[in-house]
């Protein structure tokens, strides 16, 4: 499990980015993730909303460019909260393998109640098959889900919201019978003065990626993580190789 130095320094952790903007609107997000010795664990590819109507060479070369700096791309699948038909999620996820070469996927607006679990274990599997069982999936629940869930994916998402809930938030116990690598925590709105606060409690709740930002939004939407934090520097110092200038 990560764990925390004297000096504050996070190791065990690193960097999940659910969705910068496009490649040519967000130029210097993209450039920073390839950047050596950056804690990238993955990052979200997300043309428009989902893979698009036709490749994008522009996404294609951001997409390269990632593998090559050794960062997974995931291909952004909208679940709608299970609503979504399966044939739908299917086809856009075989366009990410088509088109970027995606390894793997970052399912969005997963369903988190025990009845949805057998229509997401359905889909797991599928995507799992596309790519010869060499996929890496991840459940963008937002809150704790059903513990089955953990069992379905590589990682859940359990919590994604504002600084104000996460500093109070409270962990699953279930949680505790798995390792720090199955749980991501996205949270914006955090200070640069509690950046530190924040990530000793991910390293508390168990959670081995994360993404923090001082950017602010409203819970559900996306655009406060389309962009780089303020103290990207720090955050990568922090929990990564002290890479920062």
């Amino acid at each position: 499990m990560p764990h925390l130095t004297a000096t504050g320094t996070v190791t065990g952790m690193g960097v999940g980015v659910p969705g910068y903007a496009h490649p040519l609107l967000a130029p210097v997000e993209w450039a920073e993730l390839t950047r050596p010795g950056t804690p990238v664990h993955w990052a979200v590819l997300n043309v428009a909303d989902g893979p698009g109507a036709h490749p994008d060479p522009h996404c294609l070369e951001a997409a390269g460019r990632l593998r090559n700096a050794g960062v997974r791309v995931l291909g952004h699948l909208d679940l709608r909260h299970g609503s979504r038909p399966f044939a739908e999620v299917v086809a856009d996820a075989q366009r990410f393998l088509d088109w970027y070469r995606a390894d793997g996927f970052y399912l969005d607006r997963s369903p988190a109640d025990r009845a949805d679990l057998a229509a997401v274990r359905r889909i797991a599997a599928t995507l799992e098959a596309l790519r010869d069982g060499e996929v890496h999936l991840v459940l963008g629940h937002g809150t704790h889900p059903y513990p089955g869930y953990a069992e379905v994916a590589d990682q859940l998402v359990t919590f994604c919201g504002g600084w104000a809930d996460y500093r109070w938030s409270q962990v699953a116990e279930w949680t505790a019978d798995h390792p720090a690598r199955k749980f991501v925590h996205l949270v914006h709105g955090v200070p640069r003065t509690h950046l530190e606060e924040a990530l000793r409690i991910a390293r508390w709740q168990g959670a081995g990626t994360v993404f923090m930002t001082d950017r602010r939004g409203q819970d559900g939407q996306s655009d406060q993580f389309h962009a780089l934090p303020g103290y990207w520097d720090e955050i990568v110092s922090r929990i990564g190789q002290g890479v920062s200038e």
